[in-house]
């Protein structure tokens, strides 16, 4: 029985590992919400933002689940396509355009500058 309730387990914590991702720093990012999709088990924001060089960055974010966000006051329309946003949060590790924002120090910054921290 014991074993089974490990072989359950273990799968959870590798899903919600943190190791895929720069933790030791914070990436903020300045860009234009493409899609926000307010489901779980990860609400995910799609952003374009501007690079050095002037060209377009596509970025994905990752927030919580969209039960937890919903206790923060979050709903399927907080974020919406055209919105300028700034987002603060943990970069891939493999240089992957994506950011991780389940964390206290994590947030997504309206124009209007309303933070929505994941706490």
């Amino acid at each position: 029985m014991f074993i089974g309730v490990l072989a359950f387990l273990h799968p959870a914590s590798a899903h919600h590992g943190t190791s895929a991702f720069e933790m030791d720093k914070l990436t903020a990012l300045k860009g234009t919400v493409t899609k926000f999709e307010f489901m779980n088990p990860h609400a995910l924001i799609y952003i374009d933002v501007v690079g050095s060089k002037g060209e377009v960055e596509h970025w994905l974010a990752e927030e919580s689940s969209n039960n937890h966000l919903s206790r923060l006051g979050w709903e399927k329309n907080t974020l919406k396509a055209g919105d300028t946003i700034t987002i603060t949060g943990h970069r891939a590790r493999n240089g992957a355009r994506v950011l991780e924002l389940q964390c206290t120090e994590c947030l997504v910054t309206d124009a209007q500058g309303k933070v929505w921290p994941y706490q």
